[in-house]
């Protein structure tokens, strides 16, 4: 549950204090009191308000020289709006220099109070450095480095875009880049509103993200309008999320993405790790989704009862369709009566519990520098390794996807070196 910001209102007017107070504890938002400056600056010295409203004139200290103070030793790290029954422009002014938000007249209306107390808390939160948790994908150093990559564009201001492999975790990486109570538009393929009135999108995401999944499947009206958008988003201060578990780049050469898009996104670009990339992650993953099966009814900690060698196979395989791949296996595995075996699991992996030795190369620019025939043999194979992690190792769904017959799927993934069970199947 997210905790309400707390309001320090000072003001040596009692009946001020207590109907400020009463309308923003209506509001939602907790309620500090000061009745003068002396009770402001030692509140301040024990904690910090997320918002100030300070009264100008004071009977001990007047608030302009409270607010010099609170600049002056480093204290100023709050928006603060100025209050004043009888203030002048000057005042004003000054207090703006000093660092103040803004500066409200008493008697102030209700509207312009609730307005200007949203907007400095917007935008205190786009000031303040965002911190970014990728827990639910793991904490290893390669999801560690990912949290820290965002964090720097989310600095920077910058359209992210998020690529990497099916099932790394796209959409969880998206959301944690969302601020509660901020909009969080999603934008899918085929949305019409894209192209007939991509304005509104911003509009509706302002102070926001807008989330555009698997841009490589947008047709290509729909990328030249969210390439119109880029150049828009600072004034509509939205953020800009794109994901896509395609090779942009091969698209682009192919004539299938726009190259003017894939130009203003690449400089924003983190890759999630797969799972054969951040091993020790595995385990504790294992853990949350065999929890996640029994949600009604959490059962004994699995790794406290698999035994070591099926744990190490586990930790071992080779996971195609990674985070979707393992939640599927686990949630197939809390199907199982009785003991949970090392011979089960084995079986329920095959060749899979192995990793691939001859990992597919990924498709970039080196990729075009290769021999027609090996180019063609990687590609297939990181065709081939997609559909498996896709499909879940269903051979009789890849086989269909593939449009080959199932005797001559299997001849190419022997001859491609992929690993494969025949009765993989048979178990899903």
């Amino acid at each position: 549950m997210v905790q309400a910001k707390e309001v320090l209102i000072v003001d040596d007017e009692v009946g001020i204090r207590e109907l400020l107070s009463e309308i923003l504890q209506d509001e939602g938002y907790r309620v500090a009191l000061a009745e003068n400056a002396g009770e402001a600056r030692a509140y301040r010295q024990r904690q910090q308000p997320a918002l100030v409203l300070l009264d100008i004139w004071m009977p001990d200290t007047d608030g302009v020289t409270l607010l010099r103070e609170w600049a002056a030793n480093g204290q100023l790290t709050m928006p603060v709006v100025m209050m004043s029954g009888h203030g002048t422009i000057e005042t004003a002014v000054d207090a703006t220099r000093i660092g103040a938000f803004d500066f409200l007249e008493k008697p102030v209306g209700l509207q312009k109070l609730l307005s200007t107390i949203a907007r400095a808390l917007k935008s205190a939160a786009v000031q303040e450095p965002r911190r970014v948790s990728l827990a639910p994908l793991g904490a290893s150093t390669p999801i560690r480095d990912t949290e820290r990559g965002l964090e720097q564009l989310l600095a920077g201001r910058r359209p992210i875009l998020i690529l990497g492999e099916p099932g790394t975790g796209h959409d969880l990486a998206a959301q944690a880049l969302h601020v509660p109570e901020a909009p969080f538009v999603t934008l899918a393929a085929g949305t019409q509103k894209l192209v007939a009135s991509p304005l509104t999108l911003l509009e509706e995401a302002r102070d926001g993200v807008l989330y555009c999944p698997e841009i490589g499947q947008y047709s290509r009206i729909e990328q030249k309008s969210l390439a119109f958008l880029v150049p828009k988003l600072d004034k509509h201060n939205v953020t800009l999320v794109a994901t896509s578990s395609d090779a942009l780049g091969n698209l682009a050469a192919e004539g299938k993405f726009d190259a003017a898009l894939l130009a203003l996104l690449s400089a924003g670009t983190v890759m999630l790790p797969p799972l054969r990339k951040r091993r020790e992650d595995i385990p504790p993953l294992i853990e949350r989704y065999w929890r996640e099966a029994f949600a009604d009814d959490p059962p004994t900690p699995l790794l406290a009862a698999l035994p070591p060698a099926a744990l190490t196979a586990l930790s071992n395989a080779y996971w195609p369709g990674n985070l979707d791949h393992l939640a599927s296996f686990i949630a197939n595995l809390a199907l199982v009566p009785g003991e949970i075996t090392t011979e089960h699991v084995k079986r329920v992996l095959g060749e899979a519990a192995t990793p691939n030795t001859a990992p597919a190369p990924e498709i970039t620019s080196r990729f075009f520098e290769m021999p027609l025939r090996e180019a063609r043999e990687a590609f297939e194979r990181i065709y081939f390794e997609q559909l498996l992690g896709r499909e879940q190792s269903n051979m009789s769904k890849v086989a269909e996807r593939a449009g080959l017959e199932r005797t001559h799927l299997y001849r190419k993934l022997k001859q491609l070196n992929i690993r494969f069970s025949r009765r993989t199947d048979e178990t899903a």
